[in-house]
Protein backbone atom coordinates (compact mmCIF):
# COMPACT_ATOMS: atom_id res chain seq x y z
CA UNK A 1 0.00 0.00 0.00
CA UNK A 2 1.49 3.66 -1.22
CA UNK A 3 2.58 5.89 2.07
CA UNK A 4 1.01 8.95 0.62
CA UNK A 5 0.38 11.18 3.66
CA UNK A 6 4.93 10.85 3.99
CA UNK A 7 6.27 8.81 1.50
CA UNK A 8 4.63 9.12 -2.19
CA UNK A 9 5.25 13.05 -2.76
CA UNK A 10 7.93 15.01 -2.74
CA UNK A 11 9.04 16.91 0.60
CA UNK A 12 11.09 19.91 1.77
CA UNK A 13 13.37 21.39 1.21
CA UNK A 14 12.88 22.01 -2.34
CA UNK A 15 15.29 23.94 -4.72
CA UNK A 16 15.06 27.50 -4.15
CA UNK A 17 13.34 29.01 -7.41
CA UNK A 18 11.20 31.81 -8.60
CA UNK A 19 9.36 32.20 -11.65
CA UNK A 20 7.90 35.40 -13.44
CA UNK A 21 4.04 35.61 -12.30
CA UNK A 22 1.68 33.66 -13.62
CA UNK A 23 4.59 31.24 -13.40
CA UNK A 24 4.89 28.01 -16.14
CA UNK A 25 4.13 24.19 -14.43
CA UNK A 26 7.72 22.74 -17.02
CA UNK A 27 9.70 25.46 -14.95
CA UNK A 28 8.95 23.88 -11.25
CA UNK A 29 11.35 21.71 -9.87
CA UNK A 30 9.78 19.04 -8.82
CA UNK A 31 6.99 18.90 -11.22
CA UNK A 32 3.79 19.03 -9.74
CA UNK A 33 1.30 15.95 -9.84
CA UNK A 34 -2.17 17.00 -11.33
CA UNK A 35 -3.45 13.16 -11.70
CA UNK A 36 -2.09 12.43 -15.27
CA UNK A 37 -0.86 8.90 -14.73
CA UNK A 38 -3.13 7.94 -11.60
CA UNK A 39 -6.72 9.75 -11.48
CA UNK A 40 -9.37 7.30 -12.41
CA UNK A 41 -12.78 8.35 -13.04
CA UNK A 42 -16.01 6.01 -12.92
CA UNK A 43 -18.52 8.59 -14.97
CA UNK A 44 -19.51 10.36 -11.65
CA UNK A 45 -20.20 13.45 -13.84
CA UNK A 46 -21.38 12.03 -17.24
CA UNK A 47 -22.57 14.20 -19.56
CA UNK A 48 -22.38 17.56 -17.72
CA UNK A 49 -20.60 20.18 -18.96
CA UNK A 50 -17.96 22.05 -16.42
CA UNK A 51 -16.69 25.83 -16.80
CA UNK A 52 -13.42 26.06 -14.56
CA UNK A 53 -11.79 28.98 -14.06
CA UNK A 54 -7.24 28.95 -14.02
CA UNK A 55 -7.37 25.66 -15.34
CA UNK A 56 -4.50 26.09 -17.47
CA UNK A 57 -2.20 24.49 -14.27
CA UNK A 58 -2.13 23.59 -10.67
CA UNK A 59 -5.67 22.25 -9.03
CA UNK A 60 -7.34 23.95 -12.04
CA UNK A 61 -5.65 21.54 -14.17
CA UNK A 62 -6.03 19.01 -11.95
CA UNK A 63 -9.46 19.28 -11.35
CA UNK A 64 -10.22 19.38 -15.43
CA UNK A 65 -8.56 15.82 -15.71
CA UNK A 66 -10.46 14.30 -13.28
CA UNK A 67 -13.35 15.84 -14.69
CA UNK A 68 -12.83 14.67 -17.68
CA UNK A 69 -11.98 11.29 -16.70
CA UNK A 70 -15.28 11.12 -14.85
CA UNK A 71 -17.14 11.82 -18.02
CA UNK A 72 -18.22 15.82 -18.06
CA UNK A 73 -16.70 18.08 -20.94
CA UNK A 74 -14.81 21.20 -20.12
CA UNK A 75 -14.51 24.90 -21.16
CA UNK A 76 -11.02 25.86 -19.56
CA UNK A 77 -11.08 29.46 -18.63
CA UNK A 78 -7.09 31.07 -18.26
CA UNK A 79 -5.25 34.11 -18.20
CA UNK A 80 -2.37 34.48 -20.79
CA UNK A 81 -0.51 30.84 -19.90
CA UNK A 82 -1.61 29.21 -23.40
CA UNK A 83 0.95 26.45 -23.68
CA UNK A 84 -0.05 25.55 -19.87
CA UNK A 85 -3.93 25.68 -20.88
CA UNK A 86 -3.12 23.34 -23.73
CA UNK A 87 -1.64 20.84 -22.32
CA UNK A 88 -4.76 21.15 -19.83
CA UNK A 89 -6.92 20.55 -23.23
CA UNK A 90 -5.00 17.75 -24.45
CA UNK A 91 -5.27 15.51 -21.02
CA UNK A 92 -9.41 16.37 -21.78
CA UNK A 93 -9.36 15.19 -24.79
CA UNK A 94 -7.05 12.17 -24.27
CA UNK A 95 -9.53 11.27 -21.77
CA UNK A 96 -12.28 11.21 -24.95
CA UNK A 97 -14.01 14.20 -23.72
CA UNK A 98 -14.31 17.70 -25.52
CA UNK A 99 -12.07 21.05 -24.20
CA UNK A 100 -12.95 24.47 -25.38
CA UNK A 101 -10.50 27.03 -24.66
CA UNK A 102 -11.02 31.01 -23.96
CA UNK A 103 -8.35 33.06 -22.60
CA UNK A 104 -9.17 36.54 -21.13
CA UNK A 105 -8.92 38.59 -17.90
CA UNK A 106 -11.43 37.10 -14.89
CA UNK A 107 -11.57 40.27 -13.47
CA UNK A 108 -13.31 42.15 -16.45
CA UNK A 109 -17.18 41.44 -16.26
CA UNK A 110 -17.65 41.07 -20.42
CA UNK A 111 -14.65 38.26 -20.05
CA UNK A 112 -17.21 36.09 -17.73
CA UNK A 113 -20.22 36.72 -19.00
CA UNK A 114 -18.45 35.32 -22.15
CA UNK A 115 -17.27 32.85 -20.33
CA UNK A 116 -20.30 31.67 -19.76
CA UNK A 117 -22.10 32.46 -22.88
CA UNK A 118 -19.49 30.09 -24.78
CA UNK A 119 -20.05 27.41 -22.30
CA UNK A 120 -23.91 27.02 -23.75
CA UNK A 121 -23.21 27.91 -27.25
CA UNK A 122 -20.46 25.08 -27.26
CA UNK A 123 -22.05 22.95 -25.01
CA UNK A 124 -25.44 23.52 -25.26
CA UNK A 125 -25.83 23.46 -21.47
CA UNK A 126 -23.63 24.50 -18.31
CA UNK A 127 -24.07 22.19 -14.95
CA UNK A 128 -20.73 23.04 -12.88
CA UNK A 129 -19.19 26.28 -12.16
CA UNK A 130 -15.57 26.22 -10.35
CA UNK A 131 -14.21 29.62 -9.68
CA UNK A 132 -10.42 28.66 -9.39
CA UNK A 133 -8.74 31.69 -10.31
CA UNK A 134 -6.56 33.60 -8.30
CA UNK A 135 -4.21 36.38 -7.73
CA UNK A 136 -1.35 36.56 -5.17
CA UNK A 137 1.47 39.13 -4.40
CA UNK A 138 3.18 39.24 -0.66
CA UNK A 139 3.83 42.19 0.87
CA UNK A 140 6.15 42.43 4.52
CA UNK A 141 4.21 45.54 5.14
CA UNK A 142 1.05 47.63 4.65
CA UNK A 143 3.03 50.01 3.11
CA UNK A 144 4.15 47.42 0.18
CA UNK A 145 0.40 46.84 -0.78
CA UNK A 146 -0.26 49.41 -3.23
CA UNK A 147 -3.64 50.58 -3.93
CA UNK A 148 -3.86 48.65 -7.42
CA UNK A 149 -2.11 45.38 -6.04
CA UNK A 150 -5.05 45.40 -3.13
CA UNK A 151 -8.11 46.49 -6.31
CA UNK A 152 -6.29 43.43 -7.86
CA UNK A 153 -6.18 40.93 -5.62
CA UNK A 154 -10.07 41.67 -5.02
CA UNK A 155 -10.86 42.00 -8.64
CA UNK A 156 -9.39 38.60 -9.21
CA UNK A 157 -9.94 36.75 -6.46
CA UNK A 158 -13.77 37.45 -5.61
CA UNK A 159 -15.36 39.70 -8.05
CA UNK A 160 -14.87 37.39 -10.82
CA UNK A 161 -16.91 34.89 -9.11
CA UNK A 162 -19.91 37.00 -8.43
CA UNK A 163 -20.02 37.88 -12.05
CA UNK A 164 -19.53 34.47 -13.33
CA UNK A 165 -22.14 33.52 -10.74
CA UNK A 166 -24.57 36.36 -12.03
CA UNK A 167 -24.15 35.04 -16.12
CA UNK A 168 -24.34 31.58 -15.06
CA UNK A 169 -27.25 31.67 -13.10
CA UNK A 170 -30.55 31.71 -15.54
CA UNK A 171 -28.49 28.38 -17.66
CA UNK A 172 -28.09 26.29 -14.07
CA UNK A 173 -30.66 23.71 -13.55
CA UNK A 174 -31.73 22.14 -10.57
CA UNK A 175 -28.33 19.74 -9.54
CA UNK A 176 -26.16 22.22 -10.66
CA UNK A 177 -22.61 22.89 -8.61
CA UNK A 178 -20.78 25.99 -7.89
CA UNK A 179 -17.48 25.26 -6.44
CA UNK A 180 -15.19 28.12 -5.20
CA UNK A 181 -11.82 27.81 -4.83
CA UNK A 182 -11.18 29.35 -1.36
CA UNK A 183 -8.15 28.96 0.85
CA UNK A 184 -7.00 27.97 4.75
CA UNK A 185 -6.17 31.14 4.72
CA UNK A 186 -9.57 32.32 5.19
CA UNK A 187 -9.38 31.29 9.09
CA UNK A 188 -5.40 31.37 9.39
CA UNK A 189 -4.40 34.26 7.59
CA UNK A 190 -0.59 34.57 6.87
CA UNK A 191 1.41 37.80 7.53
CA UNK A 192 2.86 38.69 3.98
CA UNK A 193 -0.73 37.77 2.29
CA UNK A 194 -3.03 40.85 3.82
CA UNK A 195 -4.49 41.10 0.93
CA UNK A 196 -5.05 37.68 -0.54
CA UNK A 197 -6.27 35.72 3.02
CA UNK A 198 -8.92 38.72 3.10
CA UNK A 199 -10.29 37.69 -0.52
CA UNK A 200 -9.86 33.94 0.62
CA UNK A 201 -12.41 34.85 3.68
CA UNK A 202 -14.67 37.10 1.20
CA UNK A 203 -15.26 33.83 -0.79
CA UNK A 204 -16.17 31.60 2.06
CA UNK A 205 -18.70 33.97 2.94
CA UNK A 206 -19.57 34.65 -0.14
CA UNK A 207 -20.04 30.74 -0.73
CA UNK A 208 -22.09 30.19 2.22
CA UNK A 209 -24.72 33.25 1.45
CA UNK A 210 -24.45 32.06 -2.13
CA UNK A 211 -25.40 28.57 -0.78
CA UNK A 212 -28.97 29.93 0.97
CA UNK A 213 -29.29 32.14 -1.97
CA UNK A 214 -29.52 29.44 -4.35
CA UNK A 215 -31.07 26.66 -2.23
CA UNK A 216 -34.63 27.12 -3.54
CA UNK A 217 -33.33 26.84 -7.50
CA UNK A 218 -31.81 23.70 -7.04
CA UNK A 219 -28.19 24.53 -7.68
CA UNK A 220 -25.53 23.96 -4.84
CA UNK A 221 -22.67 26.37 -3.85
CA UNK A 222 -19.68 24.92 -1.78
CA UNK A 223 -15.49 26.13 -1.37
CA UNK A 224 -12.99 24.28 -0.88
CA UNK A 225 -9.92 25.15 0.98
CA UNK A 226 -6.70 24.28 -0.20
CA UNK A 227 -3.23 24.52 2.40
CA UNK A 228 0.05 24.62 0.59
CA UNK A 229 -0.03 23.42 -2.33
CA UNK A 230 2.66 22.76 -4.83
CA UNK A 231 1.41 25.01 -8.03
CA UNK A 232 3.14 27.57 -10.28
CA UNK A 233 1.66 30.20 -8.39
CA UNK A 234 3.33 29.10 -5.34
CA UNK A 235 6.87 29.72 -7.51
CA UNK A 236 6.16 32.86 -8.99
CA UNK A 237 4.69 34.80 -6.00
CA UNK A 238 6.85 33.52 -2.65
CA UNK A 239 10.23 33.97 -1.61
CA UNK A 240 12.67 31.59 -2.39
CA UNK A 241 13.45 31.19 0.96
CA UNK A 242 9.46 30.52 1.82
CA UNK A 243 9.89 27.59 -1.83
CA UNK A 244 12.81 25.64 -0.09
CA UNK A 245 10.46 25.06 3.02
CA UNK A 246 7.04 25.39 1.28
CA UNK A 247 4.84 22.71 3.19
CA UNK A 248 6.86 21.70 5.98
CA UNK A 249 4.26 24.05 8.54
CA UNK A 250 1.86 21.39 8.24
CA UNK A 251 1.61 18.53 10.07
CA UNK A 252 1.89 15.84 7.19
CA UNK A 253 5.15 18.01 6.93
CA UNK A 254 4.80 18.64 2.45
CA UNK A 255 2.86 20.52 0.11
CA UNK A 256 -0.01 18.78 -1.33
CA UNK A 257 -0.41 17.81 -5.12
CA UNK A 258 -2.99 19.24 -7.44
CA UNK A 259 -4.01 15.46 -8.16
CA UNK A 260 -4.14 15.37 -4.09
CA UNK A 261 -6.93 18.41 -4.31
CA UNK A 262 -9.33 17.16 -7.25
CA UNK A 263 -11.22 14.72 -5.50
CA UNK A 264 -13.18 17.08 -3.11
CA UNK A 265 -14.16 19.04 -6.65
CA UNK A 266 -15.59 15.53 -7.66
CA UNK A 267 -17.50 14.96 -4.77
CA UNK A 268 -18.67 18.36 -4.41
CA UNK A 269 -19.60 18.55 -8.50
CA UNK A 270 -21.26 15.04 -8.10
CA UNK A 271 -24.47 13.58 -6.64
CA UNK A 272 -23.02 11.81 -4.26
CA UNK A 273 -22.61 15.45 -3.07
CA UNK A 274 -26.40 15.93 -3.60
CA UNK A 275 -26.72 16.83 0.20
CA UNK A 276 -23.91 19.37 0.45
CA UNK A 277 -24.32 22.98 0.39
CA UNK A 278 -22.34 25.89 1.97
CA UNK A 279 -19.54 23.49 3.02
CA UNK A 280 -16.16 24.40 3.61
CA UNK A 281 -13.81 21.50 2.95
CA UNK A 282 -10.08 22.08 3.76
CA UNK A 283 -7.49 20.30 2.12
CA UNK A 284 -4.59 21.35 3.55
CA UNK A 285 -2.35 18.47 5.07
CA UNK A 286 -3.79 18.84 8.71
CA UNK A 287 -3.26 22.69 9.30
CA UNK A 288 -7.22 23.70 10.97
CA UNK A 289 -9.39 26.18 9.14
CA UNK A 290 -11.56 27.43 11.77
Amino acid sequence: MTDTANNAYPQPPFKQQQQAYPGATDAMQPRPDHGEDSYQGSGRLAGKVALITGADSGIGRAVAIAYAREGADVLIAYWTEHDDAKETARWVEKAGRRAVLLAGDVADPAYCQQLVDKAVQEFGRLDIIVNNAAFQKGADSIDEISVEDWSRHFDVNIHSMFYIVKAAVPHLKPGASIINTASINAKSPMPRQLAYSATKAAITNFTANLAHLLAEKGIRANAVLPGPIWTPLITSTMLPEEIEGFGKQVPLKRPGQPAEVAPPYVLLASDEGSYMTGAMLAVAGGAIAI
